[in-house]
């Protein structure tokens, strides 16, 4: 498929070009719009999704019929799908959003000087932001409302094999800013498949674009990360661990992991590798591989638990950094929490980590030691979610340390500016 196929004939740089202008003028009046005009919009595109279901999951039924025919990963198909539960999730994650706090104008910190001069750091929109994602059309949803209610324009350019879903979303968002009357080019979506845009949108678009956040695989991430021309908030692939603690509660390990490896395979937060504490391999293991084998998940395990267990297949060292997105999970034995520690430093993303754990020391030595945008105790690995955090939805989760880190809300999708206040003053 190529540019013309939903472009029509106009040359990409041109295209491109029209969409940053239109968006930098919209994030102008954006940037000015009350909280009730915001969530009107919001409000009349959740309903837009509603009453537009079955148009979406046709959409969607086009683009699944094509990733099937591409032979792509059950992992992958099951990020695009699309059906009515599905749907009424992305709105119930607008309205969600509705319900939150407009973080426009919310006054940070305030303080007055000596001179007199009162001094606020108050939120303010970034501008305008570029996303660029793989696979899964509710992002189309969850950006769209998060940097609407932010106050920020957005460029949002998913993957080629989600097209027609995103454009059947991307419609209902449209509708809710008309209804609203604010500008439809507040939320632009890049009307081709052409993998030129992506190019011309990290290394050309700089006078029109303020932040690019990508949400995709490493291939993605790692493109983004050297062509951008822009800051990015980075969100790298989920190596997530959890770690059985000797003192884990036998049952809760069992429960816990299930459910944060096999809950949904495909998703960033899903656990890829189970570290267990060699104290208590006898006792817990058992319950814990039982679970899994018994869900349909494949175990890949170090020398220790292949030879404690025939169904595992022996883990290469490149399993420990593999984000399978899949029913695959690679276990290996540690002795303690620095052990463990030590091996989500070495071979972890810094997304999402978790500890079962009855010794309160073993939880504040695990949560003090390692660096990663989450951590967790005695709780799956798939709470790494905004809405789980209660954020109505997010973008992402960002794994870097500057601006964002963990889920990027609308609150995230803000910078801030100085007020200075004062009664005449002048400096001497």
């Amino acid at each position: 498929m190529n540019a013309g196929t939903e472009a029509g004939e106009r040359p990409l740089p041109e295209l491109m070009r029209d969409l940053g202008r239109r968006a930098r003028a919209a994030a102008r009046t954006l940037a000015r719009a009350d909280t009730a005009r915001k969530d009107a919009a919001l409000a009349a595109a959740a309903a837009a999704i509603r009453a537009g279901r079955d148009a979406i999951i046709t959409a969607n039924a086009r683009d699944m019929e094509a990733a099937r025919q591409r032979q792509l990963s059950g992992a992958l198909l099951d990020r695009l799908l699309l059906d009515t539960a599905r749907v009424e999730g992305m709105a119930k994650s607008i309205d969600e959003v509705i319900a939150l706090p407009d973080p426009v104008g919310q006054v940070m910190a305030e303080w007055q000087r000596p001179n007199g001069l009162t001094i606020r750091r108050v939120r303010v929109p970034l501008g305008v932001i570029g996303i660029i994602y793989e696979s899964r059309p509710n992002v189309t949803a969850d950006a769209g409302a998060l940097c609407l209610k932010s106050g920020n324009a957005v460029i949002l350019r998913g993957g080629s094999e989600s097209f027609h879903s995103s454009t059947a979303i991307h419609r209902c968002l449209q509708q809710g800013l008309r209804v609203a009357g604010l500008p439809e080019d507040a939320i632009q979506m890049v009307p081709t498949t052409d993998r030129e845009a992506v190019g011309y949108l990290l290394g050309s678009m700089q006078e029109f674009i303020d932040v690019v956040v990508p949400r995709g695989g490493r291939g993605l991430i790692e493109r983004v990360m050297t062509d951008a021309r822009v800051p990015v908030i980075g969100h790298l692939e989920g190596i997530c661990h959890t770690y059985v603690h000797r003192s884990a509660d036998v049952a809760m390990a069992a429960k816990v992991a299930l459910n944060a490896k096999m809950r949904r395979t495909g998703i960033c937060g899903a656990t890829e590798t189970l570290l267990i504490d060699r104290a208590c391999l006898g006792t817990h293991y058992a319950a814990i591989a039982d679970a899994l084998v018994a869900a349909g998940c494949e175990l890949r395990g170090d020398a220790e638990i292949c030879a404690l267990d025939p169904r595992a297949r022996p883990a290469t060292e490149r399993d420990w950094s593999t984000e399978y997105l899949d029913a695959v999970i690679s276990i290996r034995v540690v002795t303690g929490v620095e052990e463990a520690v030590d091996h989500i430093t070495r071979y972890g993303s810094g997304h999402t980590e978790a500890i079962i754990a009855e010794d309160p020391a073993a939880v504040a030595r695990f949560f003090r030691d390692l660096d990663s945008a989450i951590l967790l105790h005695n709780a799956s690995t798939q709470f790494a979610d905004g809405g789980e955090f209660g954020m109505g939805a997010e973008i992402g989760i960002a794994t870097g340390r500057i601006h964002a880190r963990g889920p990027v809300g609308a609150e995230q999708l803000t910078s801030f500016k100085y007020l200075v206040l004062g009664s005449g003053q002048t400096r001497p």
